[in-house]
């Protein structure tokens, strides 16, 4: 297994990620879409979800593809990107047939970063205008670190961020990550330089330091974030909400189990993750290109997905970059608080 050429999703032939984010509200706004829909599931390991159109991606439910994906920041408020989707995805006259109508699949999920310095006294929700823009917007190449959904992403010691990665398998088979980390945990070892998804890394994508050479690491360094917004419990404000993908031609269960195995990337890169506090919610896309030649084929697909997750949470905090307001440090800049 190598990393495609852009170590991104969109590796993945035929999807598109659209960014858009406001820097004095310090949140955003993250689309995956395509030129055709896609199948999709998922799987919520989380206490705390917020999300919309999920019920529909249960294996049982009779909807299949989907036209696009929204992550966003903003908690319950950010929900509404998925308008600002649906609406240009009803301009271009795409969605599900219902007769002479169509309507747009646009399953969401948000994290919370309400409470992270930024400007939040709107008048006018911003996020169906975010959904919008960052539909729009969509393409191969796009930012990480500190933009789209996970432009105001905080993890329990280090700004969060949006991150992405991928593997091309011995088989051709390509498998993608894409994530907003606002995780409850940390995802460095004590002392704060140290990834817990280094194991996984190729060619220094998140810093090259490897491991911590150190045992008895089970312990999480206190957290920064809830002292920070002020929370006396710090098992409120927080969530790692992803999407991985593949080529290979998955049915909307094979999805869903997808999305199950890749939860493994969220506990081998954050720690603790899976807590009451957090959505943690993944969601398993497929585009259909490639058959898949053998059921044996899907054990490694999983594992792909979670690696490539793993390592995508590490780069959006290693590419987390400082901006004013900030209430954490970058973990590139880790005293730089301005």
């Amino acid at each position: 297994m190598t990393p495609g050429p852009r170590n991104l999703i969109t590796d993945i032939p035929g999807l598109r990620v659209g960014n858009a984010q406001d820097v004095a509200l310090k949140s955003g706004t993250t689309v995956l879409t395509a030129d055709q829909a896609f199948t999709a599931s998922v799987h919520v390991m989380g206490g705390a979800p917020g999300t919309r159109e999920t019920d529909l991606l249960a294996p049982d439910k009779s909807v299949s593809k989907v036209d696009a994906i929204t992550l966003s920041g903003g908690s319950a408020f950010g929900l509404d990107a998925c308008s600002g989707v649906s609406d240009a995805l009803r301009a271009q006259g795409r969605g599900y047939p219902v007769g002479d109508t169509v309507v747009p699949i646009v399953p969401g999920a948000i994290l919370f970063d309400l409470l992270n310095g930024g400007s939040k006294d709107w008048d006018e929700n911003p996020y169906r205008a975010l959904g919008r823009s960052a539909f729009d917007s969509a393409g191969d190449d796009f930012a990480l670190g500190t933009a789209g959904a996970g432009t105001g992403a905080l993890t329990s010691r280090h700004k969060g961020g949006l991150g992405s990665a991928s593997l091309v398998l011995d088989n051709g088979i390509t498998v993608g990550a894409l994530v907003a980390a606002n995780p409850l945990g940390s995802v460095t070892s004590p002392g704060d330089r140290h990834f817990w998804a280094a194991p996984f890394e190729y060619d220094g994508e998140f810093g090259g330091l490897g491991p911590d050479s150190c045992a008895g690491l089970g312990a999480p360094a206190p957290s920064l974030k809830a002292l920070a917004m002020g929370l006396a419990e710090p098992d409120k404000g927080n969530t790692t909400i992803a999407i991985v993908a593949t080529d290979a031609a998955l049915s909307k269960p094979q999805c869903q189990r997808l999305a199950v195995a890749a939860h493994d990337g969220i506990a081998r890169a954050i720690l603790p993750a899976h807590t009451p506090g957090d959505g943690d919610l993944v969601f398993g896309v497929s585009t259909g290109a490639r058959p898949v030649a053998a059921e044996t084929e899907l054990g490694l697909i999983g594992h792909a997905a979670s690696v490539c997750l793993a390592r995508a949470i590490a780069r959006a905090i290693y590419l987390a970059t400082p901006e004013v307001g900030d209430i954490l440090p970058c973990w590139s800049a880790p005293h730089d608080i301005s």
